[in-house]
């Protein structure tokens, strides 16, 4: 039998180690209230966020500070829903809005200062999402104009920007009244460098589809393209698929995650996520989907695991996306630490009101 003493100092380590228990979301102050749906962590303590009432904020050191950028040229009023970052000093963020409130604007010096390097030329458009494969090499997704999806491209870092109109009027084609893009975490587009893949997700009454093509077509080149329809949403304006991601190591299959559902219907689990083994052709509902509407996924390479948030909790999938548990908040953190979150760039996750909290890697550990 323990003595006292022995139970005493047993009880004293379990606290000890409770109270030293590593928390799951740190969050963090922006000294913002805008909403924010745009996040890039570049690496190395960097990261980018933007959002409401032409915000963008800085951080150089994990988030310990954010730091309030000087809002671009006549954009008080914009919605920023997407950012890319490239080092400390270099970045360019989207606006959304209808015709000309959808914009680019770039800095260079830490964002001191910003230049307008391209607005939306049709009167009708609307843009979602904004990615980058490297410094120079970027893609631009706007809702469809003339019966078609909008995709840009740039290869000198944003500057210029064109695309290709024949090959958007053949493949992207899509009824503007039954079919959209979501630019709600700007992670429907989806680019990668290593196989040469560009994809994007939508939504609508005409249902979820994913659409694919290779670099080079997208960039006029020749080749081919796809669209798919997934097992997401409910058919209905307000759902389809909010943020998509794929996976590929040498010798692994090419396997991919998109996640939606019904944003007026946060707490339902119908249409929330599915998956592919084989690059996209087969599309799959989870087994297990994750407990609500969900607006951005990404994939943790460290730890072999995908992560997906939304305005009612957390969910992670260790097995390429087939099922999906909540990841609930430590004692150490505050309880609602896992809810209301818009996007997320890996280890940064952005909401409302300002909201910014940092995932700590030791939280997905099985």
């Amino acid at each position: 039998m323990l003595s006292f003493s022995h139970m005493r100092k047993l009880t004293l380590a379990a606290v000890l180690l409770a109270t030293t228990a590593q928390a799951q979301f740190q969050i963090q102050d922006s000294h913002s209230t805008a909403s924010l749906r745009g996040i890039h962590s570049v690496g190395n303590g960097i990261a980018w966020a933007s959002g409401t009432e032409g915000t963008v904020l800085r951080t150089t050191d994990e988030g310990a500070t954010w730091q309030r950028c000087t809002t671009p040229p006549d954009a008080d009023k914009l919605d920023f829903r997407g950012i890319q970052a490239f080092d400390q000093n270099t970045a360019i963020v989207m606006s959304s809005g209808k015709g000309d409130l959808s914009r680019l604007y770039k800095t260079t010096d830490a964002c001191k200062s910003w230049k307008l390097v391209f607005t939306n030329p049709d009167k009708d458009g609307f843009w979602d999402a904004i990615q980058f494969v490297d410094q120079e090499h970027g893609y631009l997704l706007g809702d469809p104009v003339n019966n078609s999806f909008q995709v840009w491209k740039t290869r000198d870092g944003g500057n210029t920007w064109d695309q290709n109109d024949a090959f958007a009027h053949s493949v992207f084609r899509a009824d503007p009244l039954t079919q959209g893009a979501f630019a709600a975490s700007n992670s429907g587009l989806w680019v990668s460098s290593a196989i040469s893949y560009v994809a994007f997700g939508t939504g609508g009454t005409a249902g979820a589809m994913i659409y694919s093509m290779s670099r080079s077509t997208a960039a006029g080149g020749a080749g081919g393209g796809s669209h798919r329809r997934i097992p997401i949403g409910n058919e209905t304006q307000s759902s389809g698929v909010f943020s998509l991601c794929f996976h590929y190591e040498d010798g692994l299959a090419f396997v991919g995650v998109a996640i939606g559902g019904d944003y007026t219907k946060p707490e339902s689990t119908t249409g929330t996520a599915a998956f592919t083994i084989d690059g996209g052709k087969l599309w799959e509902s989870a087994k297990i989907p994750p407990h609500g509407y969900r607006s951005s996924v990404a994939y943790d390479p460290t730890q072999k695991l995908w992560i997906t948030v939304g305005p009612n909790g957390t969910d992670i999938s260790r097995d390429d996306g087939k099922n999906w548990t909540a990841l609930k908040p430590s004692a150490q953190d505050t309880p609602d630490a896992d809810k209301n979150w818009n996007a997320l760039s890996l280890p940064f996750v952005v909401g409302p009101k300002g909201r910014i909290g940092k995932l700590h890697p030791e939280a997905l550990k099985p």
